[in-house]
């Protein structure tokens, strides 16, 4: 998996942080825009905190993902406010086997082995249609989850800081939970003010939707006084 911003709004944080000032104050966008950094940034903060998070819309983020499973991208799409451009199955021909191993069959060599058997089985049938004269289009009917793909994704920051709080739980998909984590590592060095407090919510608000007390992230209770 490989996980890369390819663009972004410039200086995210405080095009997000002149937005939320601008909803409490007389001042033209133009005089808030001349207000310094710390101030900016403390605003931001500060409106985050209180959960008004519709200004940090106003930042966008550009992701190059590769290297992930079509099961992985099956889930991602659901995230609707988003943009997605994925590497074609019916115009582009894969002929060599390309695909994602869970790790819970990579630890057993012998289901590993099996694994690996079929998805040559896969790709040879594939070929071989193709071979016979069917479309890439329809050849692709057999090809597994688990084919490799590539895919771009733009998210604005509060479809993020929502991905990030539903796929970097312990209970998400272990490909999803792992892509989730390396977009948040990604986004954190360019908007820290946004980022300070993602992820799941048991980190972040000390709950857990999903009411698994067996999760090792399970948040803990604290001693009464």
């Amino acid at each position: 998996m490989e996980v890369k911003i390819i663009s972004h709004t410039p200086d995210p944080e405080r095009v997000c942080a002149i937005a939320a000032a601008l909803t409490h104050s007389k001042k033209r966008p133009e005089e808030i825009e001349k207000m310094d950094d710390d101030s900016l940034r403390n605003i931001l903060s500060h409106v985050m905190d209180l959960g008004h998070l519709s200004v940090v819309e106003h930042a966008s983020f550009t992701f190059a993902i590769s290297g992930v499973s079509r099961a992985l991208t099956h889930q991602l799409v659901r995230h609707r406010i988003a943009s997605y451009s994925q590497q074609s199955q019916r115009y582009v021909r894969f002929e060599d086997a390309e695909y994602v191993m869970p790790p819970s069959v990579k630890k057993d060599e012998n289901l590993k082995r099996r694994y690996e058997d079929f998805m040559k089985k896969v790709w040879d049938e594939y070929n071989h249609l193709i071979d016979e004269g069917i479309p890439e289009e329809d050849a692709r009917y057999v090809l597994p989850n688990a084919a490799k793909t590539n895919i771009i994704v733009t998210m604005n920051a509060r479809s993020l800081l929502n991905f990030f709080e539903m796929r970097c739980c312990m209970h998400a998909q272990w490909e999803i939970r792992e892509l989730a984590w390396r977009m948040l590592n990604e986004v954190k060095k360019i908007a820290p003010t946004i980022f300070r407090k993602a992820g799941p919510p048991c980190k972040t608000r000390g709950i857990c939707p999903e009411k698994r007390e067996d999760c090792p992230w399970y948040p803990k209770k604290k001693d009464p006084m």
